[in-house]
C-alpha cells in the first residue's frame, strides 16, 4: 500500500518527487483518477478545487479522469478506480466522503484496489483512513458541525487502517485559528495520536513504514 496524505495537495517539489518515486514510472505513462466527492459537500467558492485540479493535470498524465463516488453504478466506479495508477482524492467534508464510501459499499473493494495503486489524499481525502474518524473524534477535534450539516449524528470509520488521526492545515492562512494553541487544546482532549500537518507537508505510508515528507512544519502528538 502506497499512500501520500497531504494537507493541500502537491504544492511543492518534495511532494511531487515523493509521488513520482511511489508511482515508479513517469507521470506521462500513468493514469490518474481525481475524486471530487468530499468537495461537493463544501459550500462556497470552489476556486481552490479548480486550482488544485489544474496543478495535478499539469503534471502531464497519460490519462486524467474525474470521478464522483455517488450517483453511478458501483461497478462503473470500481472499474474507473482500477484503471488508474494513482487515485487522487480531493478535500472538502471528510464525513461526506466517509459516508459516501460506506453508503456505496466501496470500502472492501477500495482497500483491495489500493494494494497495488498509489493514493494521494488532500485534506479530507487524507483523513478517512483513521479508526478514530467517528462522532467522538468530531467532538474532540471540533468538527461536529461538519458532521451535523449532513444530517448525521453518528459515523463509522469506513476504512480504519490507522490508530492515529490526521488533522491538516496547521498554520494555514485559510484557517487562521489552526496554530499551536489550537493543536495543544485538541491534544488535551484526545486519547489517540494525531499528526498535525501544514500545507507543505504529507504523511507517507509505504507498506508498514510511515514517515513525513515536508517543506514546512508538522507535529506528531501521542
Amino acid at each position: 500500500m502506497n499512500l501520500l496524505l497531504t494537507s493541500s495537495g502537491l504544492r511543492n517539489e518534495s511532494l511531487q518527487d515523493a509521488l513520482r518515486d511511489m508511482v515508479g514510472q513517469p507521470f506521462g505513462s500513468a493514469n490518474v483518477v481525481y475524486l471530487l466527492t468530499a468537495s461537493v459537500a463544501q459550500p462556497g467558492d470552489h476556486g481552490w478545487v479548480v486550482a488544485d485540479l489544474n496543478r495535478v493535470h499539469g503534471l502531464g498524465w497519460r490519462e486524467f479522469d474525474i470521478l464522483e463516488l455517488n450517483g453511478l453504478p458501483q461497478q462503473m466506479v470500481l472499474e474507473r478506480l482500477r484503471r488508474a495508477d494513482v487515485i487522487y482524492v480531493q478535500g472538502g467534508n471528510q464525513y461526506h466522503l466517509a459516508r459516501s464510501i460506506t453508503a456505496n459499499h466501496l470500502a472492501a473493494d477500495l482497500l483491495k484496489i489500493l494494494e497495488d495503486r498509489v493514493y494521494v489524499g488532500v485534506s479530507a481525502g487524507s483523513m478517512i483512513f483513521s479508526r478514530h474518524l467517528n462522532e467522538r473524534s468530531a467532538d474532540v477535534i471540533g468538527d461536529r458541525a461538519d458532521l451535523e450539516v449532513l444530517g448525521a449524528t453518528i459515523l463509522e470509520p469506513p476504512l480504519g487502517l490507522f490508530d492515529w488521526y490526521l488533522k491538516p492545515h496547521l498554520d494555514s492562512p485559510d484557517f487562521p485559528e489552526r496554530d499551536d494553541t489550537w493543536a495543544d487544546d485538541i491534544c488535551g482532549r484526545a486519547d489517540f495520536p494525531i499528526y498535525f500537518i501544514d500545507d507543505e507537508t504529507a504523511v507517507r505510508i509505504v507498506d508498514d513504514r510511515v514517515d513525513v515528507v515536508s517543506e514546512g512544519r508538522w507535529r506528531f502528538e501521542c
